[in-house]
């Protein structure tokens, strides 16, 4: 077979640029560096509590544990309405669509143009001398060019070569970005998620407190109201009435900063699942007990937690499209190719225009090299290593900080379930004391204040009980955001 020398210079052409091609300068991403290995390969966690706790993977919905529909509804409404989470959803749209424009980049940008031009041109002989009129003028206005007319149609073609693989840097940054702002939607859902959860738990904490103080002051009403039919009788001193008075006062008292706190947690559940503040109050006001914790919570291992968490693989993408980007900048030091090319018609009749004799084409290599720019693009490849080793640094602060989080939220969910069980002891004893002094009283050899205090003893033991479990409860939320559940994966 026989090859003419222009055609076998056009394969080596084409040959030289696949080669060229396939180049990409900068360095390569291995991977994340590793950090906390022994954390990794350990079973379990350091602060994990000996008794409540599995290493079962965790569920990703830990909210259904609770068995509580209204809560299952609050936390659905704020994932698919919440601000927050429309505007990380927002910002990932934003990302992906860079990440188009990135990819398009590498493909040639062609444009088409159409065009009809008219033209008249000057007649010269009317510059000459005036001299002449009548007939030189007639003769004048006689030689005189009519109107030009052109008309062009065409495309036109650039691409530029990725020789040295800029462009491909470019869109494995982007890639990189892409998917770390899907990581920070799902960091925004797992956070929301938490704290929908603990504002539904004070929400009932408050109403069951509310409900017990308004108990005991409707007791103590009772008991002052009796006391001042004694008193008329002669059988109860004054100071007896001011005492007891004093402590339905103090009682009454505690319903005020309740009420508005219970107001402010209906408002923050509103606002949350992205209502307007009062949305939730006729849906929400029927006082319900804390929901039930669960007996033992699984919580899976250090490995799964730190791959599960989205602030880490955030972090560890954007150390990614850090990595990406040096060699982006790179690749500025080298020459650029970039391939014109244009074909069109254009003829003076439009009827004309796609003849075969009106068709013109145009192709052409264009070289560019930026060889001298003191330093310029030097200076922006050592700005992209020091933002790749930035990034390197934040990915090492997030998963050491979330280790610390997991155990720190283990610590505190151990030791409040030993608090609460401290707490309901002493609230056993405390109801028991106030039931006998109740019969010593009635019995006549008890006084007044003995009473009294056996009560304010029991009301505050029952106080803190509520006040403990709705602790426990928030622990059990933290406890899941720090493992770094909660989030829902994101198509598209």
């Amino acid at each position: 077979m026989m090859f003419n020398r222009p055609s076998c210079f056009a394969l080596a052409a084409a040959a030289l640029l696949s080669v060229l091609s396939g180049c990409t300068v900068g360095p390569d991403y291995h991977g994340a560096p590793p950090v906390a290995q022994d954390a990794r390969s350990s079973a379990t966690f350091v602060r994990a509590p000996a008794a409540g706790t599995t290493a079962t993977p965790a569920p990703n919905q830990w909210w259904l544990a609770f068995n509580d529909p209204q809560l299952n509804d609050l936390i659905a409404a704020a994932l698919a309405h919440s601000p927050d989470v429309h505007i990380a959803q927002a910002r990932l749209r934003e990302s992906r669509s860079q990440l188009q424009q990135q990819r398009a980049n590498a493909l040639p940008k062609v444009s088409g143009d159409a065009a009809a031009l008219r033209m008249r041109s000057p007649d010269l002989s009317s510059l000459s001398s005036g001299s002449d009129s009548g007939s030189s003028g007639s003769n004048a206005a006689s030689s005189g060019r009519g109107p030009l007319q052109l008309y062009t149609a065409g495309f036109d073609a650039t691409w530029e070569i990725d020789l040295f693989g800029g462009t491909r840097r470019a869109i494995e940054a982007a890639s990189a970005d892409a998917e770390a702002v899907d990581a920070d939607l799902a960091d925004t859902q797992v956070s929301l998620a938490a704290e929908v959860a603990q504002a539904y738990i004070e929400l009932r904490d408050q109403q069951t407190r509310l409900e017990l103080a308004q108990h005991q002051a409707e007791i103590e009403q009772k008991m002052l109201t009796l006391t001042q039919q004694r008193r008329e009788r002669g059988t109860a001193a004054d100071i007896d009435v001011e005492r007891l008075t004093t402590q339905v006062e103090n009682t009454r008292a505690t319903l005020i900063p309740l009420d508005a706190q219970l107001t402010d947690s209906l408002d923050r559940l509103a606002v949350l699942t992205g209502r307007e503040p009062g949305a939730l109050d006729q849906q929400l006001a029927r006082t319900r007990p804390l929901p039930a914790l669960p007996g033992t919570v699984a919580i899976g291992d250090p490995s799964a937690m730190l791959q599960q968490r989205p602030d880490i693989r955030a972090a560890e993408r954007r150390l990614a499209s850090s990595n990406a980007q040096i060699g982006e900048h790179i690749a500025d030091f080298f020459p650029k190719v970039t391939l014109l090319g244009d074909i069109g018609f254009s003829a003076s009749d439009p009827g004309h225009l796609v003849r075969k004799s009106n068709f013109s084409w145009i192709g052409a290599p264009y070289l560019q090299w930026n060889a001298f720019d003191f330093g310029r693009t030097l200076g922006s490849v050592h700005a992209a290593e020091a933002s790749r080793d930035e990034a390197e640094a934040r990915y090492t602060k997030a998963v050491l900080g979330a280790l610390q989080d997991a155990n720190s939220s283990l610590s505190r969910y151990g030791h409040q379930r030993e608090h609460v069980v401290t707490l309901q002891k002493v609230e056993a004893s405390a109801v028991h004391s106030a039931t006998l002094m109740r019969q010593r009283y009635s019995a006549g050899v008890a006084t007044l204040i003995d009473l009294l205090d056996t009560q304010r003893e029991e009301f505050t033991a029952q106080q803190s009980v509520v006040a403990g479990q709705a602790e426990l409860l928030k622990d059990f939320v933290s406890l899941q955001k720090s493992l770094g559940i909660g989030w829902q994966a994101q198509q598209g």
